[in-house]
């Protein structure tokens, strides 16, 4: 974590004083994976430094939550276990009550439930929990599962490329069938443009995914961590289910117009409300492109609608309505 120093620099509490002791109880912290309960921690430190005490130790991880470089969570083990808050997204968790592993997993639909019933009760939330209580896979099957650790943010921003290639495929199909049947020749030519930067943003995000899987063998295989309802099959998919039942450049251009919007607002809202990540990067930076074809969706239909012959023809028919 060479970010470490900097990231507490940043996060010091009001009032809070340099002590070298508290640093290297934080360095070791963000050096580790997974929850860790406090007695876990102490032995971590000893074998570090043997002359940091219990209470040093137990002050910090205070300090810690305080400061929101960790987070206090409770498993209903009858004591607390502490996670990573930076670069670490807010999250819930899976809990096998036979092997007592945990399983982390992320829906801002979720979130956004839990934010309509709390506003609906007019309630000030202060922290929200999810803990789904089971069995896993590996201890109802015996199937082992796969191998070696991994960051969630790891995870994390697999899925985000994920979703944001699926949104490009479904853009490309799109916009290429657009093209297709759009008979004005100035709203061909943007759905022809508009395809081939969906081409070069896909391929670059490939890119990018394969650059990802490189840092772990199996990440490839590893569950999902990021869920959103619909978004697996692109934002897209059902505006070229539109396309296909027979459509004329406005309503092509209306239609993308509404999947753009769509899809700029859903990366926008959620890149927003995860924690500093590399998937919070990812969902940001494709809602800006988004908006970039928004905005010359836009323009282009109201420039199609300028230079339609029938609405031409209905202007000089009825100008007292067109002056109003």
């Amino acid at each position: 974590m060479e970010q470490t120093g900097p990231y507490l620099e940043c996060h010091r509490p009001v009032g809070g004083n340099r002590s070298t002791k508290r640093d290297l109880v934080v360095d070791v912290f963000l050096r580790q994976e997974g929850h860790l309960s406090a007695d876990d921690l102490v032995e971590l430190i000893k074998k570090e430094d043997q002359r940091i005490s219990r209470a040093t130790v137990y002050r910090t991880l205070q300090w810690m939550v305080d400061a929101e470089i960790a987070r206090k969570v409770d498993f209903g083990e009858g004591r607390f276990r502490f996670e990573h808050s930076y670069r670490h997204p807010r999250h819930f968790h899976l809990i096998c009550k036979s092997c007592n592993q945990l399983f982390e997993f992320l829906s801002s639909d979720i979130e956004v439930l839990i934010e309509e019933v709390t506003a609906a009760q007019r309630f000030a939330t202060s922290q929200s929990v999810l803990q789904i209580y089971g069995t896993c896979e590996a201890c109802r099957t015996g199937c082992q599962p796969i191998a070696g650790t991994v960051t969630t943010e790891l995870v994390f921003a697999r899925d985000a490329l994920r979703i944001a290639i699926a949104t490009e495929r479904s853009g490309l199909a799109f916009y290429s069938r657009a093209a297709s049947i759009t008979r004005d020749k100035r709203g061909r030519q943007v759905f022809r443009r508009l395809a081939d930067e969906e081409r070069e943003h896909l391929s670059r995000l490939e890119k990018r995914y394969k650059e990802v899987l490189a840092q772990d063998p199996q990440l490839e295989d590893r569950p999902p961590f990021l869920f959103f309802k619909g978004a697996a099959d692109g934002l897209f998919a059902v505006g070229a289910e539109e396309l296909s039942q027979g459509v004329d450049a406005k309503q092509a251009f209306m239609i993308g117009i509404k999947c753009e919007r769509g899809s700029h607002r859903f990366f926008k809202r959620y890149g927003e409300r995860f924690e500093d990540s590399e998937g919070k990067q990812i969902f940001l930076e494709f809602a800006e492109d988004e908006r970039e074809h928004l905005e010359l969706l836009i323009r282009e239909y109201r420039a199609l609608t300028r230079r339609s012959p029938s609405k031409r023809a209905s202007a000089r028919r009825s100008p007292r309505r067109a002056n109003a």
